[in-house]
């Protein structure tokens, strides 16, 4: 199986992923009473982190009920670069302390991957 996702994966760089943009379209559902300690921690600390680890925040958005984070994050043109990114991210001194505190301010997250269509 991992074989067909590696062929999968390198077929999509080959033929797709050179000319379009690939990205996460996330939703976050919030812990009640969380959007407000989120909106201040995910503007001043981690736009800038993934910045630097090579993510781009191209959007985000509150829904109507003030209950879900909705955003996208993209990687560049190869999902290859999703995995690098996501390691140099991840793996960082200050998510490695932090990491439970960002996540205590979500309760569920849904993430799709997505490509700009307009090739």
């Amino acid at each position: 199986m991992i074989s067909v996702q590696i062929f999968i994966s390198n077929l999509f760089d080959k033929f797709i992923g050179e000319i379009m943009k690939i990205a996460h379209l996330r939703t976050y559902t919030m812990n009640s009473g969380q959007m407000d300690s989120w909106l201040t921690l995910f503007e001043n600390k981690l736009i800038p982190l993934m910045e630097k680890h090579g993510i781009k925040v191209e959007s985000y958005w509150v829904n109507e009920e003030n209950t879900q984070f909705i955003w996208i994050r993209s990687y560049g043109n190869s999902i290859k670069n999703i995995k690098q990114k996501e390691d140099s991210f991840y793996g960082s001194e200050w998510w490695k302390k932090n990491v439970d505190f960002v996540r205590g301010h979500i309760s569920h997250r849904e993430i799709k991957l997505i490509y700009d269509g307009s090739v």
